[in-house]
């Protein structure tokens, strides 16, 4: 390797980790001030970097925003899918799995504290943000873990022991019924002892609708 490319290589590898820098501090303050109160001031005072770097990176705010919801959206839903595939890999009491797995989906995830509170204010502020940021949050984080949780459905069905037309509808009615206000999308039930209760509750509900049952 020559100089010049030891030259060429060091400003991306300072330029990469500005970028983090920069995704890590727009999430911070997207999360605590929301879209349309966030400033790019702020952020670049945050991942301790000037405001011409953030628009030489990004270009402009809304960029940043949907970068930021994009790339911390992708990691949550990674989160999740590895919790779902924890627990659905290898079903041996339908009943029990999916209790534990609704379960371990309702606990706070720790570490991304952050990213639903920036979902928080996506939710409260939806008007006012632009709309391919909305759409790559659904599509990087819920969307995901929707499809991966019918997948595992669909497959749950094919051994027998589920009945399910529609893998997806019945992807939506597990969250919702085990869930409850849908924490896989930022919310979540309150914390507390009633947690476990509802979660078999739920689940009871689910397998009701969708467990196999002998002729």
């Amino acid at each position: 390797m020559t100089a010049n490319d030891n030259a060429e290589s060091r400003p991306r590898g300072v330029s990469a980790d500005k970028r983090r820098a920069i995704l890590a501090g727009g999430l911070t303050v997207f999360a605590r001030d929301g879209y349309s109160r966030a400033s790019v001031d702020a952020i670049a005072t945050t991942a301790s970097v000037s405001t011409r770097t953030i628009y030489n990176h990004f270009h402009d705010k809304a960029r940043l925003f949907q970068a930021v919801i994009q790339e911390s959206a992708t990691r949550v839903a990674d989160a999740q899918i590895d919790t779902i595939d924890r627990y659905l890999r290898k079903v041996t009491d339908l009943e029990e799995d999916l209790i534990e797995l609704g379960r371990a989906l309702v606990a706070p995830m720790n570490g991304y504290a952050e990213h639903w509170a920036l979902v928080r204010q996506i939710k409260a502020d939806t008007e006012h943000i632009p709309q391919a940021a909305v759409d790559e949050w659904r599509s990087r984080g819920p969307m995901r873990v929707d499809a991966e949780l019918a997948r595992r459905f669909e497959l749950l069905a094919e051994r027998g022991l589920m009945r399910i037309d529609d893998p997806g509808r019945a992807a939506e009615h597990f969250t919702l019924l085990v869930a409850g206000n849908d924490p896989l999308r930022g919310r979540g039930r309150d914390s507390g002892d009633e947690i476990p209760d509802a979660v078999t509750a739920g689940v009871h509900a689910f397998l009701y609708g969708y467990a196999s049952r002998p002729d």
